[in-house]
């Protein structure tokens, strides 16, 4: 409708409120969007659907029958195509757009537990470090991780360092795969992951860190791996990994992930509120 306006006409609409919310609307969508598969292997696959729309454009214009005739057929499976190419980043915008959503009525971070567990998880980790034990922890947050536990063997015990040291010893059955931590207990073991295909990351990373990277892109989880050639400990999270952690940094990294946003708001104010007396008068 504002297309057909004059020139002077359609700019004084859309300095009109409504007129400004559609286009501020529209440049959070599209700004979230390539945001979203920026470094991602949906790059090269929206390059690929823009050609097929530059042929098809041009073949409409240059009256190619045949060409005109194939594509618009073939177009008609083009919104199925994008979901199924596209249905990990799409998994990933749907994620992080609920994890944005704050309903009053609705309790955060379910996973919260004490710090003691935090130091059974770190305990552990260095451990198995200091043998060259791989062992993949898996920490649940607000997203459940039911698909992934009942893949897994049902533990449902109380976290404690004798058990995971135990679960990851090469010698037992259930060494193979991840445990997964929900709340202060441990859900299930021998537990298997989606991958990641970030195309990305090092040749150096294995299996098991690619597994621990693919869960934290599907989910809010986090994760701690210990590398079974190195012994470097690792820190995952949203995708992104930190590898080489000592007891102290891997304890720090845990407590900041698991902390409950209102807590965190909290302590940054005092650490502001802090520097603020700290500044001595001129």
């Amino acid at each position: 409708m504002l297309l057909q306006l004059s020139y002077s006409e359609y700019l004084w609409r859309l300095t009109e409120p409504r007129s400004l919310a559609d286009v501020a609307l529209v440049f959070i969508i599209v700004y979230a969007v390539l945001k979203l598969v920026r470094r991602t292997r949906a790059v090269p696959m929206v390059v690929g659907i823009a050609v097929f729309a530059l042929v098809y454009w041009l073949a409409a214009k240059q009256n190619l029958v045949t060409l005109k005739f194939v594509l618009s057929h073939a177009s008609l499976y083009l919104g199925v195509a994008i979901i199924v190419l596209f249905r990990t980043e799409i998994r990933q915008a749907l994620i992080s757009f609920g994890n944005q959503i704050r309903l009053p009525l609705v309790r955060r971070h379910r996973g919260q537990f004490g710090e003691g567990v935090y130091d059974e998880i770190v305990l552990a980790a260095t451990t198995l470090a200091s043998t060259k034990t791989g062992a993949l922890i898996v920490i649940e947050r607000d997203i459940g991780l039911k698909h992934v536990t009942d893949g897994g063997v049902g533990l449902d015990a109380e976290l404690s360092y004798d058990l995971l040291v135990t679960i990851f010893n090469p010698t037992t059955p259930l060494h193979d795969g991840a445990v997964v931590v929900s709340g202060h207990r441990v859900a299930a073991a021998a537990c298997f992951l989606p991958l990641t295909l970030n195309p990305l990351l090092s040749k150096d990373l294995g299996t098991r860190h690619r597994a621990a990277i693919g869960i934290t892109e599907d989910s809010d989880a986090v994760a701690v791996v210990v590398s079974e050639e190195t012994g470097l400990v690792s820190f995952v999270q949203h995708g992104q990994i930190k590898r080489g952690l000592d007891a102290t940094k891997l304890r720090t990294a845990i407590f900041a992930a698991l902390e409950p946003a209102t807590r965190r708001r909290e302590r940054k104010l005092t650490e502001a509120e802090t520097e603020a007396n700290e500044v001595v008068p001129t």
